[in-house]
């Protein structure tokens, strides 16, 4: 695995990170080490991302050249770090009114509509980071076979629920939000509730399987 590059982000931030591409074994650090982060002294903000993580602090009372040392040893000492996260079911409805870009999937990766579902639901996927929206999960480990390039025009509006494939990854969308994902189902679990406490359902690490709950023409 690649050193990460340490670098400042203005006078008050920090960003670790590696290059691409995007791995569980790279996220697991990212998560440990971010999690280290948060009991340091004089740490603002911890923001874990896509191979990468920023803090934040206040440069009148913290070195930033020492705090770069710092996270750099713990970058090493999280090489041995634990799987985090839960196991989390959420079923899907594909197709229909709900995934209108199913077809479009099926016809760009060659399999029948049918099956795009099946290995979709088959799929064992990784919370790697939330972003875009408050509790946007961006999942790793979808089927290669399945991979297919956003819309070359994201629509205005897309549904809240509303389960897409963007590239290399698949991901729900908690709330109704402009989208350039390919939608091939509705989920049927709420993503994003402001009462809740968390009041997002994922977080980095979660494991999800997705269950059909319906296939609709």
């Amino acid at each position: 695995m690649n050193s990460p590059r340490i670098y400042p982000l203005g006078e008050s931030a920090l960003v670790c990170e590696v290059p691409p591409p995007a791995t569980l074994d790279v996220q697991r650090r990212v998560w440990a080490v971010a999690a280290a982060a948060r009991t340091w002294p004089r740490i603002d903000e911890v923001v874990p991302g896509m191979n990468n993580l920023t803090i934040t602090f206040d440069p009148l009372a913290t070195d930033a050249d020492a705090l770069a040392v710092q996270l750099a040893g713990a970058w090493q000492d999280a090489a041995d770090a634990p799987p985090a996260g839960r196991d989390v079911e959420i079923p899907v409805d594909y197709g229909g009114a709900f995934g209108p870009d199913l077809e479009t999937v099926a016809k760009h990766t060659g399999l029948r509509p049918n099956e795009v579902i099946a290995r979709h639901a088959a799929g064992a996927y990784v919370v790697f980071f939330l972003g875009f929206q408050p509790g946007f999960a961006y999942l790793g480990g979808l089927d290669a076979a399945l991979h297919t390039p956003r819309r070359a025009e994201p629509r205005l509006a897309v549904p809240a629920g509303s389960v897409g494939i963007g590239g290399a990854q698949t991901g729900i969308y908690p709330a109704a939000s402009p989208g350039g994902w390919q939608l091939i189902g509705r989920a049927q679990r709420a993503l994003f509730d402001p009462s809740d406490n968390p009041p997002t359902l994922l977080q980095p690490g979660d494991r999800v399987r997705f269950t059909i709950a319906g296939v609709h023409a």
